[in-house]
């Protein structure tokens, strides 16, 4: 299958956590967290065990080394394997519907980057032809730039303001400049500001080598973050890299949840899996139906009529 571009003593539990409403010790020393007396939960974050200082932390990690990883990891997966409420790409601000996951059919409005649908974008220009109205961006009403310097000025106040989108896709457009490390800049301050896309962008230049040395781990941690984010392709790269590897079971989770998103080629490794007996009849059905659902979900007369206007 290949990737397509365009996540004391060591019982732990019992010497350390508390329920809700119970006290914590020390996994080392034992100290309970009473009064004044503050512990400072593990540094990997597994919630399993807390500590007085950094030196009972230092002194207990051989013993809870391995329980902490295992935790951190189920904990990783748990956040990995969710249903997404939508996919990155959201509703479209206007018609409050899906967006469609074939980027043709909405665009970025430089002015507020917000990604209108091509109904509703349309709709806006046919109403300013009817009235003689100056077109404005279908959002926020700002004037449609009328070059591309204007545009290009639209997308630096959104920069400076730190709007993950216009980092982004800067960020792209220096990538296919060549001007890679401008590219990687941009496009790592989009993904620490929680941009699903630009993680997933990283993740390419970290899987073919582009502007930075090839890195799995960073590529892989890039995708799980964009697919957290609810990005049907990295997903499916996920799943991808999971089969290869031979963890069909969670190859067909990744499949499962990017056809559920409505994305098209998800659907057909699941077909494939499927004829292998790697996943079950009730579970392909589920997911064709979920499938058909997310993309009926992005249609509406508006939208349908778009692209017909664009067909002529």
């Amino acid at each position: 299958m290949d990737m397509v571009i365009n996540d004391g003593q060591e019982s732990g539990n019992d010497a350390a956590s508390g329920q809700a409403g119970e006290t914590w010790y020390c996994a080392s020393g034992g100290i309970a967290e009473v009064d004044d007396i503050k512990l400072t939960a593990c540094d990997a974050n597994c919630l399993l065990v807390r500590y007085c200082s950094d030196s009972c932390q230092r002194e207990h990690r051989p013993q809870h080394k391995e329980e902490c990883k295992k935790r951190v990891d189920e904990m990783r997966d748990v956040l990995l394997f969710a249903q997404p409420e939508s996919s990155h790409l959201g509703d479209c601000p206007i018609c409050f519907l899906p967006l469609p996951l074939d980027r043709t059919k909405s665009g970025i409005m430089t002015c507020c980057s917000k990604v209108i649908c091509n109904g509703c974008w349309y709709a806006n220009k046919a109403r300013a032809l009817n009235v003689s109205l100056k077109r404005t961006c279908p959002f926020c009403r700002h004037p449609l730039p009328a070059t591309n310097a204007e545009a290009d000025a639209n997308t630096m106040k959104r920069m400076e303001a730190n709007d993950p989108v216009a980092l982004r896709n800067v960020g792209i457009q220096y990538c296919r400049r060549g001007e890679l490390m401008r590219a990687f800049e941009y496009l790592t301050k989009a993904a620490r500001l929680g941009d699903a896309a630009a993680h997933y962008h990283l993740s390419v230049m970290y899987w073919e080598g582009i502007g930075v040395e090839k890195d799995e781990k960073m590529e892989i941690f890039h995708l799980e973050e964009a697919a957290i984010g609810g990005h049907p392709l990295a997903r499916y790269n996920l799943g991808v890299i999971e089969w290869n590897n031979g963890r069909k079971e969670r190859a067909v989770k990744h499949y499962i949840i990017a056809a559920n998103q409505g994305h098209n080629q998800s659907v057909e490794m699941l077909k494939q899996c499927y004829k292998s007996g790697s996943v079950s009849k009730e579970d392909f059905a589920a997911a064709l139906r979920a499938h058909q659902a997310a993309v009926d979900a992005t249609k509406s007369p508006q939208r349908e009529a778009a692209a017909e206007l664009a067909k002529l």
